[in-house]
């Protein structure tokens, strides 16, 4: 007979944290995506050459890859952190990711409007 373990008196916990961390993953993919996409299409559709649009467009692809690796370090940190709390029963919210995801990805969107102020030519 196999000995219980720490772990495996609190399964359904340890299992959703782990599937919120996988979420958090594909959240930070879906951002260094996105900086890609639109680094990517900037670069290869816009015919006419705007300097601003050009600069804007490499913040938001730069930006966004950064955001995207900060999320998988602060998302990697505060897994295995739950993961100690929910064995100790110690367990406490986290604000940290939520907050730093929220304002970093406002930023991003506000770059991006500027951005398409500047192609649209209405700056």
């Amino acid at each position: 007979m196999q000995q219980q373990t720490i772990d495996s008196k609190y399964i359904q916990q340890h299992l959703a944290n782990e599937r919120t961390y996988l979420a958090w993953i594909r959240t930070s993919i879906t951002i260094m995506g996105v900086g890609f996409l639109i680094t990517n299409l900037h670069f290869s559709t816009t015919k006419i050459k705007i300097n601003m649009a050009d600069i804007l467009a490499k913040v938001i692809g730069l930006a966004s890859i950064v955001v995207g690796i900060i999320a998988l370090i602060i998302t990697t940190i505060s897994y295995f952190k739950k993961g100690n709390e929910i064995n100790h029963q110690t367990f406490r919210f986290s604000k940290l990711m939520v907050v730093f995801l929220s304002v970093s990805l406002i930023l991003i969107f506000l770059v991006f409007g500027l951005y398409y102020l500047f192609v649209w030519r209405l700056i």
